[in-house]
C-alpha cells in the first residue's frame, strides 16, 4: 500500500511546491513593477485617497493570493478554506476600485500615455471581470482541488498587466504595449501546462479553460475598443470632463513632452475615427 501511495503523495508535493513558487514569482513581479515607478520618480505617495485604497485592495488581494498557496498543503487546511471565505468579498471590492480608478484617469487625462484612451478603458475593467469570472468558477470548484488551483492561477495572471506594463518597456512597445503585456501574462498558464507534462503526463482542462479566458479577453479588448461600442462607453464616462476633449484614439504625449500638441497617431487611427 505504501508503495503505490508514495508516486501519489510525491506527485502532490511536487504540484504544492509548483503553485508556491509560482506564487512568489507573482507576488514579487506585483511588487518590484510598482516600487520600480517608485523608484524612478514616476510614481508618488501624494495621490489622492481613492488611490491608496485601491493600492491597498489590490496589493491584498496579491497577499491573500499568496497565503492561500502556502495555506492549501493538509495541515494548513482548515486556515486556508476560513481565509478563502475573505475572497468572496474582496473580488468586489477589486471590481468597483479597479472600475472607478479606470473611469477617474479617463476623466482627468491621466491614461498612460502608451495606451489609447478608448483602449485603456475597455482594457482594465474587461481583465478585471474576467478574473472576477475565473476567481469565482474556482471558488465554486474549490472541492475539486485541480481545477480550483488552475482556474485561481489563471485569474491571479490577468491582474499581473499593470505589473508588467510597468517592467517591460511599454513606451518602446507602441502602439502595441497591450499585446506585449499579454503576451508576457501568457507564459503563465504555459508554464502551469508545462508543469502538468512535466508531473502528470498530461495537461489538466482547466488549463485550456484559463488560457481560452485569457486569449478570449484579449480579442474582445481589440474588437470593443476600436468599434463604435467602445468610442461610445468612452464618451459615456468622460462626458463633462477634460477627457471629453481627448481623441480616444489616439495615444496621448509622454511625460516628457512640452506640449499636448504632441500626439502620435494610433493603429489606423484614420480608418477607425
Amino acid at each position: 500500500m505504501a508503495t503505490v501511495a508514495s508516486p501519489r503523495i510525491a506527485s502532490i508535493d511536487r504540484e504544492h511546491r509548483f503553485f508556491i513558487r509560482s506564487a512568489i514569482v507573482m507576488t514579487l513581479l506585483v511588487f518590484s513593477g510598482f516600487s520600480l515607478q517608485l523608484a524612478m520618480g514616476r510614481s508618488t505617495f501624494a495621490v489622492p485617497i481613492f488611490l491608496h485604497v485601491h493600492a491597498l485592495v489590490f496589493f491584498g488581494w496579491t497577499v491573500i493570493y499568496a497565503a492561500q498557496n502556502f495555506l492549501a498543503g493538509p495541515e494548513w487546511i482548515g486556515l486556508h478554506r476560513r481565509l478563502g471565505w475573505i475572497a468572496i468579498v474582496w473580488i468586489p471590492a477589486m471590481l468597483v476600485m479597479g472600475t472607478f480608478v479606470t473611469i477617474e484617469a479617463a476623466r482627468t487625462v491621466r491614461v498612460p500615455f502608451f495606451f489609447q484612451p478608448a483602449y485603456f478603458v475597455v482594457m482594465n475593467p474587461l481583465s478585471l471581470y474576467v478574473f472576477a469570472g475565473l476567481a469565482t468558477a474556482a471558488i465554486v470548484l474549490r472541492r475539486r482541488t485541480l481545477w480550483h488551483r488552475r482556474l485561481m492561477f489563471c485569474g491571479m495572471a490577468i491582474l499581473l498587466g499593470p505589473a508588467i506594463g510597468r517592467i517591460i518597456p511599454s513606451p518602446l512597445l507602441m502602439p502595441f504595449a497591450g499585446e506585449a503585456v499579454f503576451a508576457v501574462i501568457l507564459l503563465f498558464p504555459l508554464a502551469g501546462m508545462i508543469h502538468d507534462v512535466r508531473a502528470r503526463g498530461r495537461i489538466h482542462p482547466a488549463w485550456f479553460w484559463g488560457l481560452g479566458s485569457l486569449v478570449s479577453t484579449q480579442i474582445a479588448i481589440n474588437a470593443i475598443a476600436f468599434s463604435p461600442v467602445g468610442l461610445a462607453v468612452y464618451r459615456a464616462v468622460t462626458e463633462g470632463s477634460p477627457g471629453a476633449d481627448v481623441d480616444p484614439l489616439r495615444f496621448g504625449p509622454p511625460p516628457w513632452a512640452t506640449s499636448k500638441s504632441h500626439h502620435a497617431g494610433g493603429r489606423g487611427d484614420e480608418e477607425r475615427v
